[in-house]
Parts: C-alpha cells; sequence; structure tokens
C-alpha cells in the first residue's frame, strides 16, 4: 500500500465520522454556504494579477514538516499582497497537519477564489467545503471514477463551487473529463512514489482542451518555470513548499514574483 493508498483509507475513516457527528442541514446553516463564491476564471486571468495559486501547507508525507509556526492570516493576506490570483489551503490533518478552521480563517481574511486542497471523496466532503467558505474544490483523477468525478463535480457546481480536476497522465485525463469541470491541473509530483517531474506539465499542456484553464501544480520553484510554462498554455500555477519553507512565505512569494516581472520584461 502507497502514500496514496493510505490517505485514501483514511479519509474514509474521517468522512464516516465527520457525516456521523454534523447532519447536513448544520452545513447549510452556515453563513459561508450561501456566500457566492469567487470565479476561478476571473481571478486567474486577471492581468494584474500572477496567476499563482498560493499554498498554506504545514507538512507533507514526503518532506515532513515545512513550516508548523507560520499564521494562516499573516501568510495568506502577504500572498494576496504579492499579487496571488487564488489560495490553496491544505485541510487534511492525518498527513499535512492542516484544518478545516484553517480555511474559515483564510476566508476571513481575504478576498481571492480559495482552494480546499483535499483528498475529496464524499457528497459530504463537498459541502463541508462550501460551508467552510471554499470558493473551490480539488478532485483527484487517481482516486475517483469517471463517474464518480462526475457526480461530485455535478453536486459542487449546484452550490456554486469551482472545480479542478486533477491529473497525472493522458489516462487519467481521458477518462475523467466532463462538462462540469473548470479547470484541468496537471500534477507534477507522483502521488504513489511522490516524484517531482514539471515535464508532466509540458506533455499534457495541448491534450487539454481549451475551454478549461489549464494549471500546472507542483515542483514549480523558479520564475523561469512559470514563465516557460505560460507561453506553452498554462493560465495558472500552484506553488506552496517553495514558499512555505521559508520563514516568511508572503515576503518569499513577493521577491518571486519581482524575479518573474523581470522575466516578462525582459522577454516582450
Amino acid at each position: 500500500m502507497n502514500i496514496l493508498d493510505r490517505i485514501v483509507e483514511k479519509k474514509k475513516e474521517e468522512v464516516a465520522h465527520a457525516k456521523a457527528a454534523t447532519p447536513l442541514i448544520r452545513l447549510e446553516e452556515s453563513e459561508n454556504f450561501h456566500r457566492d463564491c469567487y470565479s476561478l476564471r476571473s481571478f486567474l486571468t486577471d492581468p494584474a494579477k500572477t496567476g499563482i495559486i498560493a499554498e498554506f501547507k504545514r507538512k507533507s508525507p514526503s518532506k515532513g514538516m515545512i513550516n508548523n509556526l507560520a499564521s494562516v492570516s499573516a501568510v495568506t493576506t502577504g500572498y494576496a499582497d504579492a499579487g496571488a490570483s487564488a489560495i490553496s489551503i491544505l485541510t487534511d490533518t492525518t498527513f499535512f497537519d492542516g484544518f478545516n478552521r484553517d480555511l474559515e480563517e483564510a476566508r476571513k481574511v481575504n478576498k481571492l477564489p480559495i482552494l480546499r486542497k483535499d483528498f475529496t471523496i464524499d457528497e459530504f466532503q463537498v459541502l463541508e467545503a462550501k460551508s467552510l467558505g471554499a470558493d473551490i474544490i480539488l478532485l483527484i483523477a487517481t482516486i475517483l471514477s469517471p463517474e464518480r468525478t462526475k457526480t461530485l463535480a455535478k453536486l459542487a457546481k449546484t452550490v456554486g463551487l469551482n472545480v479542478l480536476l486533477e491529473v497525472h497522465s493522458k489516462e487519467e485525463l481521458d477518462r475523467s473529463l466532463c462538462d462540469e469541470l473548470d479547470a484541468i491541473g496537471v500534477n507534477n509530483r507522483n502521488l504513489g512514489d511522490f516524484t517531482v517531474s514539471v515535464d508532466n506539465s509540458f506533455e499534457l499542456v495541448n491534450l487539454i482542451p481549451d475551454k478549461f484553464l489549464k494549471i500546472s501544480e507542483s515542483g514549480i520553484s523558479s520564475p523561469e518555470t512559470i514563465h516557460s510554462l505560460k507561453k506553452s498554455g498554462f493560465d495558472g500555477f500552484l506553488i506552496g513548499e517553495n514558499f512555505m519553507k521559508e520563514g516568511d512565505p508572503g515576503k518569499s512569494m513577493k521577491a518571486f514574483v519581482t524575479e518573474l516581472e523581470k522575466i516578462a520584461g525582459s522577454a516582450a
């Protein structure tokens, strides 16, 4: 059993417990449940922003603890000030040391789309994401059948959420596409063994239909890489560890964006 299998097995237990403890009506009574979600497309394609989806992540199974001292409010507002197009919040507790309250805290202090980064396998999690203040849910093709992908995406759209489908291969892309999706993310990290190669994004970008936003995820550590990914057709770039490993992630992103702007300016 690889790490992804372990995560999914644990997630099944957690979701069963959450469903038993929290009636759906309680989720629907949340103030956040009735707010209008921000449009991922509007923010991601805004020329005044960077296209970066900046992630708050304390730890990962591959790297261990990355940053356990950072404040959600300070980091995410720092990201917003640096030009982030959206924010990603890890809410898995067992493997990533994230919490639902992290997303709620980020929602209170930000007016950007927020992605709930978790392993969504059940309808309950979709409604829970909306109640926490998320604007976007993540569906991971590796752990979902095409039927489950479509069902969860359709539910997400009925409550106003944006849907990001994550794929790792052409096979996953081909079997998982459906009209209910807003964006396709190419994960450069193999979730089975956690090896990383940005080449995965370059290999898949032209296979993604243009009606979907195209996002490159993981392993992006240089402005030059973003410049190349953008030229190849990507609209967005999910970056977490590269910023979170620094003492001040927002400041780190600001320096990164300054370099990105220099590269874009010299290439114009």
